[in-house]
């Protein structure tokens, strides 16, 4: 098995703080976006380059206080 590519899940706990940070202040742009309804908590894609992150918001996904180097 060859691996071709990791993409790191991170949690989030303000949408619009993660807004500010990946998107206004990194460049990073949404790919896509999920949530199971319109209150519930999101789980998404952003991507810049060939960089992807997954962003998520849900309760248990990843670990807050992790570091990842790109």
């Amino acid at each position: 098995m060859k691996a071709e590519q990791t993409i790191p899940i991170l949690r989030i706990f303000d949408y619009q703080k993660m807004l500010e940070f990946y998107i206004d202040w990194l460049g990073f742009e949404i790919v896509w976006e999920h949530r199971f309804e319109e209150n519930m908590p999101a789980y998404l894609e952003v991507k810049k380059g060939n960089i992807i992150l997954h962003l998520s918001e849900h309760h248990g996904d990843a670990s807050p206080g992790s570091r990842i180097f790109i």
